[in-house]
């Protein structure tokens, strides 16, 4: 049996995105900027991807700018919202926690001259909000947060974080890096006070190499990417139509009877988790019940490695992650890890599992079943 259990790394894409993905690849191949009509017929697609991501979120198609994923978003949103309000001050905050692709990139701010403040979390993964209250200041100009964690999957109080920042200072611009959430979660920007907010297309069964990045009509964003002037010169280059296609046909789809989606996931989640908690010697990290994402199950196995475990996991056809796919060829701990307080012992131990609608509970009972059968044989060679 093959089990794929890394979909927070990336999915299996749908086969609707694969038909519509080939079909703009090998019939309808024209520029967006182009004016004839195989340029107008790939500007069709561009239309309608936006109005289907529009309506997703409840915003407006305007609001949205495509990329090639979650990293160049959160770049795009980051970079050039600090540079677009520099003038009203110089405080950017963020978590612990964040992604590589947002912490690295409010290191450069920093270098740049502004002045990063590095909120820390509880326990489970949760930003601490007195803290937050407490370093919001009137120069304070960008504030970022994860929605999802990536590696953990502890999920943050968005409306709340939202709340406490715009009643500080209503200018500063609150950026959520949603790339583990969209898909997951309905998020209504507006309604949730988020004024950028960063997805990519391969973790919801589109293709890789595309993504989203909405942006508040009200807010000031420099353009980092120049160019031609395309998506109205915020980010210039020619679209990527194909991928922007599946993107699109991917958030239909997984939008669609999304209720009954999210409460399999939870139930596969919760077999999983009670199943690995009555295994001695292993412990859950994050948020174990439905407080936290449910697609992402972090856990630690005492005494044994995680590339060891993995590779054994692989020797029986199951597909798992030693943390974050972004820094798995890193033999550095991982600083989320570190962050909510994992035992030293535990640290260089932790696998993560995550599900997508392909998983079937049959796959997670023959996980447990497989692991209960490694974990005294590997324990023998520590």
């Amino acid at each position: 049996m093959e089990v794929y259990l890394d979909n927070s790394a990336t999915t299996q894409v749908f086969d609707s995105v694969k038909d519509v993905v080939i079909k703009t690849m090998a019939e309808e191949y024209g520029n967006p900027s182009a004016m004839h009509r195989k340029g107008i017929i790939a500007e069709r697609y561009i239309k309608e991807a936006k109005e289907v991501l529009a309506k997703s979120l409840k915003v407006e198609s305007k609001e949205i700018f495509f990329t090639s994923g979650g990293t160049e978003s959160n770049n795009m949103a980051l970079i050039g919202a600090a540079m677009a309000n520099r003038r009203s001050g110089s405080r950017i905050i963020t978590t612990e926690i964040e992604h590589p692709s947002v912490k690295n990139t409010m290191k450069y701010l920093e270098e740049q001259g502004f002045e990063l403040i590095i909120l820390p979390v509880d326990k489970v993964g949760k930003v601490r909000l007195e803290v937050l209250e407490e370093v919001m200041t009137p120069d304070t100009i960008l504030v970022s947060v994860m929605y999802v964690n990536n590696e953990i999957g502890s999920v943050q109080p968005i409306e709340e974080i939202s709340s406490i920042i715009h009643t500080k200072n209503p200018k500063v611009a609150f950026h959520v890096d949603g790339v583990q959430a969209f898909g997951k979660y309905k998020i209504y920007p507006k309604r949730m006070g988020i004024d950028l907010f960063s997805a990519s297309g391969h973790k919801i069964h589109a293709p890789k190499g595309v993504g989203f990045l909405y942006k508040n009509a009200a807010v000031k964003v420099k353009p980092v990417v120049f160019g031609g002037g395309q998506q109205d010169g915020m980010r210039s280059g020619t679209l990527n139509v194909p991928g922007i296609a599946g993107l699109a046909c991917a958030t239909a789809e997984v939008y669609s009877d999304f209720s009954q989606k999210q409460e399999r996931l939870y139930q596969l989640k919760e077999k999983l988790v009670q199943g690995l908690g009555a295994i001695e010697g292993v412990r859950i990290n994050g948020m174990t019940g439905r407080e936290g994402a449910p697609h992402i199950v972090s856990a630690g196995f005492l005494g044994i490695r995680s590339e060891v475990l993995l590779h054994a996991l692989e020797d029986k056809g199951i597909y798992v992650s030693a943390g974050s796919a972004c820094s798995a060829h890193k033999a550095s701990v991982s600083p989320t890890l570190k962050a909510i307080g994992v035992e030293k012992e535990y640290l260089g131990s932790v696998i993560r599992f995550s599900f997508s609608e392909f998983t079937t509970e049959k796959e997670i009972q023959y996980t447990l079943e497989v692991i209960r059968e490694l974990l005294p044989m590997l324990g023998k060679y520590v």
